[in-house]
């Protein structure tokens, strides 16, 4: 599914000697590579500020902290996503609230989302699937519409752009009140351990975010808020000071990739190839296909027979999962989330896929439906 041992062939004599002068250094928490990266990451996102912690979901976790949410106060989320999205809201004792999404592009539903606000919604977490925006100028008119705050989940979409209606354009991640990324070792901009970062526009929100992430403290031993320690270190910083220069080309990468997966497959009419909507780009951290009338888990071990490997994501929605049924209803229907769970499939995407190996996968698939 993925090869980041090929992509650090390509970029091996510059990681090996980050690698090294930082543990020369031995500046290994908050080294200047950090630093480095962060306005490497601000610049390339055009953002005033970004946090760099430890891992995608404290990033989400930071940024519910952040924003004075109180006990039982609702946070609406797709169920059709992983489960850390759900998972930091319910931890700090808020109301997740699951809503479908489009079964076109697999993000929020704006019908299903208006419908789910209640007195006690706060927050809307739209998450970026699979590398396709959500449909973000008209999050932010709901959002204005009930006073909510906007956190995205933009761990499978960084730089990705979102086109408005008057012809501006924001990277995905800098458009609500906060945005939330992993650097997993798996993404489009990836380290080599865990790693994560919020961004925001917002000056007090950067700084109460700055204190949650480093114990609570404005300085050192001067607590002002409960907070957590969550940092990026300088290893993983340096790593990713390297990718985020090859981060264009990556994601040119994968849409010149998925581009050949869609002309041979488009042809098939058991599946459906993904959408490009016309307001943004897509940066294919999946290239995930719909197979229709019950045919996707024959496909799927069809094509491990031949040793081609491939994901279901996500096979549970969140709604069904055994830990969120204290916030369900247990007759609650999500029909395009649960319809997607039983059709996607995710074929082999990254930004080293040669030709040969997407024509071999494509082929096969295409025996699988004339068998």
């Amino acid at each position: 599914m993925v090869d980041l041992k090929s992509q650090y062939k390509n970029i091996k004599n510059e990681i090996d000697a980050v690698i090294l002068k930082i543990i020369e250094s031995s500046q290994f928490i908050n080294g200047p590579e950090v630093k480095i990266f962060k306005e490497s990451l601000q610049n390339y996102l055009n953002v005033k500020h970004v946090i760099p912690c430890a891992n995608g979901t404290d990033a989400l976790q930071i940024s519910l902290m952040s924003l004075d949410l109180k006990k039982g106060d609702e946070v609406i989320v797709p169920s059709f996503t992983y489960v850390a999205t759900a998972e930091v809201i319910a931890l700090l004792g808020f109301v997740p609230v699951m809503v479908d999404v489009d079964k076109s592009n697999y993000n929020i539903s704006l019908t299903h989302l208006e419908k789910a606000i209640t007195r006690r919604t706060k927050a809307i977490v739209p998450v970026h699937l699979f590398g396709q925006s959500s449909p973000m100028e008209e999050l932010i008119e709901i959002a204005q519409k009930y006073n909510l705050f906007i956190i995205e989940d933009a761990a499978q979409a960084l730089g990705a752009d979102y086109y408005f209606s008057d012809g501006s354009n924001k990277k995905v991640g800098t458009i609500g009140e906060i945005g939330c990324t992993s650097f997993f070792p798996s993404k489009n901009l990836g380290c080599y351990g865990d790693g994560g970062a919020l961004f925001t526009n917002n000056d007090d929100l950067a700084e109460k975010i700055n204190m949650i992430a480093n114990h609570g403290q404005s300085k050192k031993y001067y607590h002002k808020v409960i907070g957590c320690n969550s940092r990026l270190d300088s290893l993983q910083a340096g790593v990713l000071n390297i990718k985020l220069k090859n981060l264009d080309k990556y994601n040119n990468s994968r849409r010149n990739s998925a581009e050949i997966y869609s002309k041979g497959l488009s042809v098939l009419n058991d599946i459906q190839v993904p959408i490009i909507e016309n307001y943004s780009n897509h940066v294919f951290h999946q290239y995930t296909i719909k197979v229709f009338n019950n045919k996707r888990d024959q496909l799927k071990s069809y094509l491990e027979h031949y040793q081609i490997p491939s994901m279901i994501y996500y096979p549970i929605p969140l709604h069904k999962q055994d830990a969120f049924i204290k916030y369900t209803d247990i007759n609650q229907k999500l029909n395009n989330t649960e319809e997607l769970c039983k059709e996607v499939l995710s074929l082999p995407m990254h930004s080293e896929l040669d030709i040969s190996t997407q024509q071999h996968i494509i082929e096969k698939i295409k025996s699988f439906f004339n068998e």
